[in-house]
């Protein structure tokens, strides 16, 4: 029985892992939390089972940090995310400028014409000023490896929705610093 249970539990360590790392928004960030919950029981009940203190107490804390790690992004996390975009629309509805969630310039994806040419990874704004200087845009390689790192300047792009839409060039794209961020 212990033999299956941490076949149970290998196999959710694994795919929960796989989703965190993958950071793919909060709610699945969150799911992901709820995949190592089951994992960290399976490992409990092993521990438990097998008479292995050390794997018992590791998993009764990892339980915890889990249940932690589901209230940060399925609760407090989603809250601060609805609220977000509950502004937003407000914001809409009122004179001057619609509002945006700064947060949406470390994983919007950059367009081009309607074709997806990379993704926000970071902005860089003026101390003083408060002013957005550029967005940083990921292209190519996979899960962050050998990807090109692209500086975009703000003047060139604006958000709509939940995408940051530019008019720059392709070619011209091609040319803007990269893979020096942030020795700007």
């Amino acid at each position: 029985m212990a033999d299956s249970i941490s076949w149970i539990a290998t196999i959710a360590t694994i795919i929960a892992a796989s989703i965190t790392a993958s950071n793919l928004g909060s709610k699945i960030t969150g799911y992901g939390f709820c995949v190592f919950l089951v994992g960290s029981l399976a490992w409990l009940a092993t521990g438990i089972i097998t008479h292995q203190p050390a794997l018992t107490w590791t998993n009764a804390v990892l339980t915890f940090l889990n249940i932690f790690g589901i209230w940060r992004w399925l609760g407090r996390q989603a809250k601060v995310e609805e609220g977000a975009r509950t502004a937003t629309e407000a914001s809409e509805q009122m004179p001057g400028d619609t509002l945006f969630p700064v947060s949406l310039l470390a994983r919007a994806s950059v367009t081009r014409g309607g074709s997806e040419i990379g993704h926000c990874v970071d902005a860089m704004a003026g101390c003083l000023s408060g002013r957005l200087n550029y967005i940083v845009v990921s292209q190519g390689g996979m899960a962050g490896v050998g990807e090109t790192l692209r500086l975009l300047p703000w003047s060139s792009a604006r958000v709509d929705g939940e995408l940051v839409i530019t008019d720059v060039d392709p070619d011209r794209l091609d040319e803007l610093a990269r893979d020096q961020w942030p020795a700007r």
